[in-house]
């Protein structure tokens, strides 16, 4: 049965049905074609756009989903900063409120942005169809993706330079008398108890060829004195930069078919990790088949980032006892940070092995492959969030990605000066912290509230055939919201200045950095004030509008609106 229906709200599927009878041209642009037919017992509306626009293109095939989603959530997160946290918290200590924050929190909104993003087709910001007033909350994930993309292609050029780098039959890490090394550089293996007694930064590895290669042959850091003294870009690293710049803008600028505080501590490292909050799940998913089962796709993927972080804890710790069996020093002596864990810690334990030239090679191809399609993610999640918005970022799609690349170049160029370390060390605390926590709670209220878990269950059952478990609709009404207001909450009186080893950030740069941050967050009651001021009608019927699915914008008129109904915020 065809149905014809005046709708500016995307709907979910194209059927390929034909346009139907001319009609105007601001009709037509808002016009769909509809084909009721049963599924499992529900009857589902597929969409057609109207002539005038392109149907939305879809994954060529279902693995490249999987890979693509598994790609992004697996990323140099897993190898470097579960493992450390993992130490630095107590061990298996650290994996009960880990676990116990995946099961509450990280897989049923993992779970939600899939399903959100499926059911409506739109990216981060269009999603917001469904509740006008939250659409300023898409803005501030493409923002918070935005953020990190400045920095994320650094840490991969990095990792680009120590590829090459491993081109030698002497890798250059593993001794002294290179032009980039102090007077105090000390080959690991004359290391022992009596010289760390004399120089206890030894123990923070300052002095071993591995440290040394890393902050004075790669980073310069010598040569900065902080934050106020970055200096000019390095030649070295600005090549490695533009490598990943161009290959990421190749492999986007068609779309996704070429694309293939132990508490506050576990819960910042469940989103950063599984990828919760960066618009990059909703953009994925919304290529996704109509019919497509995103609750399998939740769990499996969940379960393969959260396997892949378990495995690099075990490896890493190896690697630490190792390390502080050689020289002789306990295991807090040798765990480092972050950057350092990869770039000074990994290295050296392969120069250890027999045929170190082999592995690093290997070892550096496995940073670029998941840093890659992690940055891919995240700027397909910008691309799309603003290109669905902005119909004539969707016709130029080619040139939008090359500005956005571009874009993201140019601000990187920051980050791989001589000081250019404290630049990201500053991005890597703010602009995905509290932020990604804040944007995800708004999400969760703006769908499980505003919404309703009950509708949402609804497009679920739509789609897959059978609505979502007690479980999860607890989760997204109560649970995963109460969690993450408590995390938010926590970690802003948890706040302790900025620091990078031994040095410590001037107190403007914190504020910078505050400012990083709430640059996003401020986009989400911005957006609601913009929207209010915007929409015509007295108070009531502004508010009523906002909180109204597009779709249902003609009932406000009746007065018939459902979350003014006590019965709206009742449903599970």
């Amino acid at each position: 049965m065809l149905l014809a229906r005046m709708n500016s709200q995307v709907q979910p599927e194209n059927s390929g049905a034909d346009p139907g009878p001319a009609q105007p041209l601001r009709a037509r642009k808002a016009a769909e074609l509809l084909v009721v037919k049963e599924r499992n017992g529900v009857q589902c509306l597929l969409a057609s756009r109207s002539g005038d626009e392109q149907p939305r293109e879809t994954w060529g095939k279902k693995i490249d989903f999987l890979l693509s989603v598994v790609g992004f959530a697996v990323d140099l997160a897993n190898v470097w900063r579960f493992p450390y946290l993992c130490y630095k918290n107590g061990g298996g200590a650290f994996l009960i409120p880990y676990t116990l924050f995946l099961i509450i929190a990280g897989m049923p909104l993992f779970y939600m942005e899939l399903a959100l993003g499926q059911y409506n087709r739109e990216g981060a910001a269009t999603v917001w169809k469904i509740c006008p007033f939250f659409k300023g909350v898409g803005y501030a994930v493409i923002l918070i993706a935005l953020y990190v993309g400045f920095y994320y292609n650094v840490i991969i050029a990095w990792s680009l330079y120590y590829l090459f780098s491993s081109f030698t039959f002497n890798l250059p890490w593993t001794d002294c008398g290179h032009t980039w090394n102090s007077p105090n550089c000390t080959d690991p293996k004359l290391l022992n108890g009596s010289v760390l007694g004399n120089h206890t930064k030894y123990s923070k590895y300052k002095f071993t060829p591995a440290a040394e290669f890393y902050e004075r042959g790669v980073l310069h850091l010598h040569e900065s004195s902080g934050i106020h003294d970055i200096g000019l870009p390095q030649w070295q690293l600005l090549l490695c930069l533009i490598v990943v710049v161009v290959v990421l803008f190749f492999s986007l600028w068609k779309g996704v078919k070429t694309s293939g505080k132990v508490w506050i501590d576990a819960a910042t490292q469940i989103f950063f990790s599984l990828g919760a909050g960066f618009g990059v799940l909703i953009a994925f998913a919304s290529y996704n088949k109509f019919d497509n089962n995103c609750y399998r796709d939740a769990l499996l993927t969940s379960t393969i980032n959260c396997v892949t972080s378990f495995i690099s804890g075990f490896a890493i710790f190896s690697i630490l006892g190792y390390m502080a069996h050689e020289h002789k020093v306990n295991i807090e002596d040798v765990a480092t940070e972050g950057a350092g864990l990869v770039f000074i810690l990994y290295p050296e334990a392969i120069s250890t092995l027999s045929g170190s030239t082999f592995w690093a090679i290997v070892f550096f191809i496995m940073l670029l492959a998941l840093g890659i399609d992690s940055s891919m993610g995240g700027m397909e999640a910008v691309i799309t969030g603003l290109a669905d918005d902005f119909q004539v970022l969707k016709r130029h799609r080619k040139l939008f990605t090359f500005g956005v690349s571009f874009g993201t170049f140019l601000l990187a160029l920051f980050c791989i000066t001589k000081g250019g370390i404290y630049v990201l060390t500053l991005l890597d605390t703010f602009a995905a912290g509290t932020s990604i926590l804040f944007a995800v709670l708004m999400e969760a209220i703006g769908v499980s509230w505003f919404y309703g878990v009950d509708r949402f269950s609804n497009d679920i059952q739509q789609m897959m055939g059978f609505k979502p478990g007690l479980y999860w609709r607890l989760c997204w009404k109560f649970v995963s919201p109460a969690f993450l207001l408590f995390v938010v909450v926590v970690s802003i009186i948890n706040f302790k200045p900025l620091t990078y080893d031994d040095y410590v950030f001037p107190l403007w740069a914190n504020w910078v950095g505050w400012g990083i941050a709430l640059s996003s967050m401020a986009l989400v009651p911005a957006y609601i004030i913009y929207k209010f001021i915007r929409t015509r009608g007295s108070l009531q019927e502004r508010l009523a509008y906002g909180i109204t699915p597009e779709n249902e914008h003609h009932l406000v008129a009746q007065r018939d609106v459902r979350q003014f109904q006590l019965q709206h915020w009742l449903a599970i």
